[in-house]
């Protein structure tokens, strides 16, 4: 075969090859998607399918919009939608499909060097609401207490009022961050932070996990830890093709193991 047609047909091979791959589009919570999401995308690929993926981890909020607009496939939300964004979706002539992913638990964190260890959840409620302004009301060394949360288009951000706050909102003096290892970050490196980040975030350096009214959240004891919540794929429409074969995967046993080894509950576990 002469090497000018050799080269064209590998030219068109490659082109072939290129244009069958299909791109996913991902958006929303940070929780998912700087984490587990990208793993779970690269343990697929590993399987052969023709996917790449683009991963976008905004805050579950970002989620809706995204669907609502046609720029993502799969939304990531570490919170069940509100009814608002399910009658955005449906504004758009279509109904939001939700698939639950894995369980969480929101971990509450200090620094590494913090004598405390427990705090019950009336103590956890007046510190994020700002009642609570220095460690030695708690029993700790006397210093401010320093504030991280999450930023509003974050689920847990809400989910952590809801289920820790009763409904209050956060302390004026509240510093909110783009996402979980922001918040591992500043923690760890001020002797007087406390803030919330998931579980597969909380082995983070210089910080360390607290109990809560000797609540720990470990697998084994969920169902006792007070902050454990489910996260979600959501689809604006039945999903096919890629994005169904996708959320398959994750859903199966080979994605569970992916869930654990990561950090999260898979579902077989939570239930």
């Amino acid at each position: 075969m002469k090497p000018v047609l050799l080269l064209l047909i590998m030219m068109m091979s490659m082109a072939a090859e290129l244009w069958a791959q299909t791109t996913l589009r991902i958006r929303g919570s940070d929780t998912l998607g700087a984490k587990l999401v990208p793993q779970l995308a690269e343990a697929f690929k590993k399987q052969g399918h023709k996917v790449s993926f683009d991963i976008a981890a905004e805050g579950s909020s970002t989620t809706f919009t995204n669907l609502a607009s046609g720029t993502a496939e799969i939304g990531m939300s570490s919170r069940k939608v509100k009814a608002d964004e399910r009658a955005l979706i449906r504004s758009k002539g279509a109904l939001l499909h939700e698939y639950e992913l894995a369980w969480d638990m929101i971990c509450i964190v200090i620094n590494k060097n913090n004598p405390i260890n427990d705090l019950s959840k009336k103590q956890i409620l007046q510190i994020f609401a700002g009642d609570i302004k220095d460690w030695s009301e708690v029993g700790g060394t006397p210093g401010p207490v320093s504030i991280y949360t999450r930023n509003t288009s974050s689920g847990t951000y809400r989910d952590f009022i809801a289920m820790a706050m009763k409904g209050r909102e956060y302390g004026a003096q509240s510093q909110k961050m783009a996402g979980n290892e922001q918040i591992a970050s500043e923690v760890g490196s001020n002797m007087n932070g406390i803030g919330y980040v998931g579980l597969a975030y909380a082995q983070s350096k210089d910080i360390k996990i607290i109990t809560i009214g000797g609540a720990e959240p470990k697998v084994s004891k969920m169902k006792q830890y007070p902050y454990a919540r489910p996260t979600y794929f959501y689809t604006c429409g039945e999903p096919t093709g890629t994005t169904k074969e996708f959320i398959d995967f994750c859903l199966s046993g080979a994605g569970e193991a992916i869930v654990a080894k990561v950090g999260f509950i898979p579902l077989t576990l939570a239930k």
